[in-house]
């Protein structure tokens, strides 16, 4: 197996790839990169077995054949170059890598013990991978990171109407993304896929264009620009969220998406050791509060439109701040019904998100 290529595809390729790639367990294989050289395309693979990651890329070809890497010893190796095309030559036993007047030999690890993946069979959608990459931005960080509860760690993805509704939740926030006219699943259909493979995707989708999607029945995959993710599903059932929806607030606040952003940052500087934000809504104007005892007070004041009765909401500060961010447009409101209940973020322009956030009690 023979190769050249320029560093910078090779060091992008290895690192994607690599993201997949266990970082211990019990198989060590899985620890590898899979490298399937034809012709002039170059597979990379990386697998812990719940999330594999493909990277097809055409290179300087010089003899087809596979081999498997240490996938963090052999990105730091080719990151560590100069500019330029790096040359390839891998044996029975070790890959050279050599690059100007640097070289390096690499034992390998046994290519028949690394698994096979295959991608799900079923047909593929297109969608744009623009709108999906801001869907992703917008929920998946709602997801939660607890593995104890693995139903939260997912995203819920359900056809919903004529398109795809996106909704993941860690109890304490809910966030919701409608995709209208993005059929990938048959009505009725729903699937729940790790938030730690839509982050991976979420890397993996800027710039491009077109994203291939394809459900199977335990696994799903996404493909653009020749690189594929593929991820299992988690089993069980999701929450009922819709039951967390209020139907009606009494109170909706609406202020400056930019400015309110700003205020909280600056109040945050005194929302220490789990501090919540305060927020005094009256007519006119909200005032945003942080208060820690024995380091400080911290006050802002904006102007706003608010209708409905005067009302103190006291919020975890990088939970909020994180809603009205993905939240998207010039204006913001935010619904309530008290002090207690839970409080909806909606941007005036953007009616197709929603974020659900669990006030915090305070004296």
């Amino acid at each position: 197996m023979k190769f050249r290529c320029e560093r910078d595809v090779l060091v992008d390729a290895l690192a994607t790839a690599g993201r997949a790639a266990a970082n211990r367990g019990n198989l060590q294989i899985l620890t590898g990169i899979h490298l399937e050289l034809t012709g002039d395309r170059l597979r990379f693979t990386g697998s812990d077995v719940d999330l594999t990651i493909t990277v097809d890329r055409i290179v300087d070809g010089g003899g087809d054949g596979v081999a498997v890497l240490p996938a963090k010893l052999a990105s730091d190796i080719v990151r560590a170059f100069g500019p330029g095309a790096v040359a390839v030559e891998i044996d029975a036993d070790e890959a050279h890598l050599s690059a100007g007047r640097s070289e390096f030999s690499l034992r390998l690890m046994s290519a028949e013990e690394y698994p096979h993946f295959e991608p799900p069979s079923a047909e593929a959608i297109t969608i744009d991978a623009d709108v999906f990459a801001v869907a992703l931005k917008q929920v998946v960080p709602a997801a939660s990171g607890d593995d104890s509860r693995p139903i939260l760690t997912g995203v819920l993805m359900a056809a919903e109407g004529d398109g795809l509704r996106l909704v993941a939740t860690d109890s304490y926030r809910l966030a919701v993304r409608d995709l209208p006219g993005v059929s990938v699943l048959s009505e009725g259909q729903s699937v729940l896929v790790p938030s730690r493979a839509l982050n991976e995707l979420g890397k993996i989708l800027a710039g491009g264009k077109q994203l291939m999607v394809r459900f199977g029945t335990r696994d799903a995959s996404f493909e653009v620009d020749g690189t594929r993710l593929t991820t299992r599903l988690i089993e069980g059932e999701f929450p009922n969220y819709r039951g967390l929806i209020p139907q009606n607030h009494p109170n909706r606040l609406t202020v400056d998406r930019a400015a309110v952003l700003e205020a909280l940052r600056r109040v945050r500087l005194l929302a220490q050791d789990a501090t919540p934000v305060r927020a005094v809504m009256h007519d006119g104007t909200v005032e945003l509060m942080a208060i820690t005892q024995e380091i400080g007070q911290a006050h802002d004041e904006l102007d706003a439109t608010y209708v409905g009765q005067e009302l103190t909401v006291a919020f975890n500060p990088a939970f909020l701040m994180e809603g009205i961010e993905v939240s998207g447009g010039e204006q913001i409101t935010l619904e309530t019904i008290d002090a207690l209940k839970p409080a909806v973020i909606r941007a005036v322009d953007v009616p197709e998100f929603l974020y659900l956030l669990m006030p915090v009690r305070v004296s």
